[in-house]
């Protein structure tokens, strides 16, 4: 696991938080092992395991089980928790951070319900929305 490097004034903050970046790893690749989410973001399993429990529980991911291995379906019309950011979307964050692959009409499993996706995947892509 790498740490974030120090910092000029010595505090090792960021701007996203690990849940914003669970839910960006899960979005870029939906089939994505908590083993393997963990590694990518530098936490533990057992931290990304309860941080997707978190968005499970709000809503911003779906769980479907295939086989023996778990596919998430982003819910990205869900809007940002904090009062100060609530009149926006998570696909706002989405589309900045997980690239084209995830964007309206790309393909990718971020979606406002569940479905047929064009790979045949849970989750359609969602569109988002005007403010």
């Amino acid at each position: 696991m790498e740490r974030t490097p120090r910092r000029r004034d010595d505090k090792p903050w960021t701007f996203l938080t690990n849940h914003a970046r669970v839910l960006i790893a899960i979005a870029r690749d939906p089939g994505l092992r908590v083993r393997d989410v963990a590694q990518d973001i530098g936490i533990t399993e057992r931290a990304a395991q309860l941080i997707i429990t978190d968005l499970e529980e709000a809503g911003y991911l779906t769980r479907t089980r295939i086989g023996r291995r778990n596919r998430y379906t982003v819910n990205a019309d869900r809007p940002f928790r904090h009062p100060a950011e609530a009149d926006h979307d998570v696909q706002v964050l989405i589309e900045l951070f997980a690239g084209d692959d995830t964007a309206p009409g790309k393909g990718g499993d971020t979606a406002p319900g569940a479905g047929g996706g064009p790979r045949g995947e849970a989750g359609v892509p969602a569109q988002a929305r005007s403010r």
